[in-house]
């Protein structure tokens, strides 16, 4: 139980002595639960609930009814849990615009990575830039399976020049966490670089987000440098 661990060694006084980001992501979940079980330690608990789930990114995908149903964890716990977590990803949506400026692709998927890679569904966004590629706002355009019939250049330009861009930057997810293209991604691509080329706005990137990886078409060549 946690009253047999040493002081030094349980996850509270961890965190006020060392600080949050030396903590596992066991002992952070743990701190969020507060309590075990009457046969388990709180640590003990969490570490369980991470292996039950799949790690960080199928605990992300529980909702509260499949949440409960895992031992140990009632509905206070469960909504203590999905509380931070909602906080998690809010928190990393609120990056002040003066820090956003899309130099590489690497920035871009910096900028949506932890929003984006834990969702079941494919979220299509755009990143509208100025002419110092500061980001001047995010859209997502669509929810649901690529493909050319639902991703169309006007829903995606009409933005951009509602918002006087000079570029856009698309971003979109892989749930499977694999960011590798598929021949409709390449598709939207190419169709939405031609339809930039038209209406005078750029098409700097499309970056597709995988689980701690991205795919970069203009890295790749497939959009023209």
């Amino acid at each position: 139980m946690i009253r047999d661990v040493p002081k030094e060694e349980r996850p509270r006084e961890r965190m006020t002595q060392r600080g949050a980001s030396h903590l596992s992501n066991g002992e952070l979940i743990a701190i969020l639960l507060r309590t075990g079980t009457s046969s388990e330690s709180v640590v003990t608990l969490a570490n369980r609930v991470l292996s039950q789930t799949g790690g960080l990114k199928g605990l992300a995908d529980m909702n509260l009814s499949e949440m409960v149903q895992i031992r140990g964890i009632g509905p206070a716990k469960a909504i203590q849990v999905l509380a931070g977590i909602e906080l998690g990803r809010r928190i990393s949506r609120a990056i002040p615009d003066e820090r956003a400026a899309i130099r590489s692709p690497r920035d871009a998927a910096d900028y949506v990575m932890d929003e984006l890679r834990y969702l079941s569904q494919e979220h299509f966004i755009c990143l509208f830039l100025n002419t110092k590629n500061r980001v001047i706002d995010k859209r997502c355009i669509f929810v649901g399976s690529l493909n050319a019939s639902v991703v169309h250049p006007r829903e995606v330009f009409r933005e951009a020049i509602r918002r006087s861009s000079a570029g856009v930057v698309c971003v979109h997810n892989h749930p499977s966490g694999d960011p590798t293209p598929s021949r409709e991604d390449i598709h939207v691509t190419q169709r939405l670089f031609e339809a930039g080329q038209i209406v005078g706005v750029d098409l700097l990137d499309h970056i597709i987000i995988g689980d701690q990886r991205f795919y970069s078409m203009k890295e790749k060549g497939i959009l023209p440098s």
